[in-house]
């Protein structure tokens, strides 16, 4: 599968490609990286966003180094503790771009991914009424155990939400 997503990731265009992929990929478990992202996170492994990153990178097989994952690093509890933007829907944005986004400067693939990060954001705002940390949490001491529970089900929520719609869009055959 990995050389197939790399062929339609670096690609010219991702979705001239994406016929060759559907009998070679094999079928994407979206259950199954909504369970390991969550996992990852209840297991003290990593927090929401480096739970995303690291699911993806195992679940799709990507080429991507644990420098990705450090990246990640920053965005858990609302930004580094700010209390800002939901950590698992930028990790959710993250893998979105690391599939749709451009490479070179001037490329025209950022309107696609701009349009699915949206696509994100609207899901997860229509869902939860915010994606501001603050507001989330308000009911929750942090770092407590309901705190804990709601982020790792955003965390799941989140990867599932960004395999399904890396999975629609590359023509990926999976199971929900």
């Amino acid at each position: 599968m990995l050389s197939k997503l790399k062929e339609m990731v670096f690609g010219p265009d991702y979705k001239e490609i994406a016929d060759k992929t559907k009998s070679d990929a094999g079928i994407i478990d979206l259950n199954h990286i909504k369970h390991m992202a969550e996992k990852h996170y209840r297991d003290g492994d990593f927090y929401c966003s480096e739970s995303i990153i690291r699911t993806f990178i195992d679940e799709f097989q990507l080429d991507l180094p644990d420098d990705a994952v450090a990246m990640a690093s920053v965005f858990p509890v609302g930004m580094g503790h700010s209390g800002c933007s939901c950590g698992a829907v930028i990790g959710a944005q993250m893998m979105i771009g690391y599939f749709f986004g451009r490479r070179k400067a001037g490329g025209k693939k950022v309107e696609k991914a701009m349009e699915l990060s949206a696509e994100i954001h609207d899901l997860f705002m229509e869902r939860h009424g915010s994606l501001c940390c603050r507001v989330l949490t308000k009911d929750h001491t942090i770092g407590s155990k309901e705190h804990i529970e709601q982020c790792i089900s955003f965390t799941g929520e989140m990867a599932y939400e960004a395999a399904s719609i890396i999975c629609r869009e590359l023509d990926l055959e999976h199971n929900c």
